[in-house]
């Protein structure tokens, strides 16, 4: 049965390979129609929800699905990035363009802060770690009553403005911004992953003392994945909160670290579509299911069981084992010779 499972998502996932930049150009133009197919506010709203947390899984997807490090404190990061930014357009009066590089880079630096005495960890205790820092960031949120309000929260969160004209989500500017910023992430992810630096995090990932041997500063480059994914978690947070229009720190729980790491695990690690794939199917697939009541979340957990035991690699994570692809000559050469597997064409 496995076997057979695995032979058709096989087939589907080269028909998609083959096809991709047809497939890509047409959810292009999907995604930029969407504001005129007349959804209602809460469905597009949903849809934001679903870019925020794209963003989140390919920031975890730097340091989980390439360097092999499993992380859950990206709440924590999460919340730095929404904090960060709400204070300064709220208390500083600062425009949410600046806030949000401020947000980015506080977030980073706790990730450097975190990351320099921390990453020289490995596995359960690296995991222990990232646990505690979200919830030492939940903790403070919760009682530093003079700045983040408590529990009470921080209410009525300024919205992003545009050369004057205030982005919203009855205009669609907030729509088309996270449209923006998932682009931005994506695009510096894929910059990232096809250089040296993403070559240096494969290797770490695959085997860390022969990357050592081979000269690479194993301790540099996870610290560099960290800050990197604290810096993008930091931008996420900026959007989130306009977005909410209120936070507190039972929005950065620990569930949320748990959720990322699960739209990461269900995609595929270490491939950046399953991040997408991953964020759509478990924002939206509750909300589709609510007739189900409280069964939904059964069949919810019925469904990451199922993939773990047919699909341990995600759903798209058919090509996450691999560094990089081949040039097409490269592969239309081995292709020739019967030495190029069908997966890798």
């Amino acid at each position: 049965m496995k076997e057979l499972v695995s032979d058709a998502l096989l087939q589907i996932e080269l028909f998609i390979s083959k096809r991709r930049f047809w497939l890509f150009a047409v959810l292009a133009v999907l995604l930029l129609l969407i504001p005129s197919f007349g959804f209602s506010r809460f469905i597009m709203r949903m849809i934001m929800v679903v870019g925020v947390y794209s963003i989140l899984a390919l920031a975890l997807n730097l340091v989980a699905g390439y360097v092999g490090q499993l992380s859950l404190g990206n709440a924590g990061f999460f919340a730095i990035g929404a904090y960060t930014a709400t204070l300064m357009m709220i208390r500083l009066n600062m425009s949410f363009w600046l806030s949000l590089v401020f947000a980015a880079l506080f977030a980073g630096a706790s990730g450097l802060a975190l990351g320099l005495p921390t990453l020289r960890l490995k596995g359960t205790y690296l995991t222990i770690v990232t646990l505690g820092f979200g919830e030492i960031v939940r903790v403070i949120a919760m009682n530093w009553m003079s700045v983040t309000n408590g529990m009470l929260g921080i209410r009525n969160i300024p919205l992003p403005e545009f050369f004057g004209m205030r982005l919203t989500i009855a205009n669609n500017g907030l729509y088309y911004l996270m449209l923006a910023l998932v682009l931005f992430v994506s695009v510096f992810c894929a910059l990232i992953i096809n250089s040296k630096i993403g070559r240096a995090f494969v290797a770490i990932r695959e085997d860390e003392i022969a990357a050592q041997m081979m000269g690479i500063k194993t301790t540099r480059y996870k610290v560099l994945a960290f800050v990197l994914c604290a810096a993008i978690s930091g931008i996420a947070g900026a959007f989130f909160a306009p977005l909410l229009g209120y936070i507190d720190p039972n929005v950065f729980g620990f569930d949320v670290s748990i959720l990322i790491l699960s739209m990461a695990i269900l995609g595929g690690l270490g491939t950046m579509r399953g991040m997408f794939f991953g964020a759509a199917t478990l924002i939206l697939f509750p909300e589709f299911a609510r007739f189900l009541m409280e069964y939904r979340f059964v069949v919810y957990g019925l469904i990451l069981v199922l993939m773990m035991r047919f699909r341990p690699q995600g759903l798209l994570g058919w090509k996450s084992r691999l560094p990089y692809r081949f040039k097409k000559s490269v592969r239309s050469e081995l292709s020739a010779q019967g030495l190029l597997p069908p997966e890798l064409r």
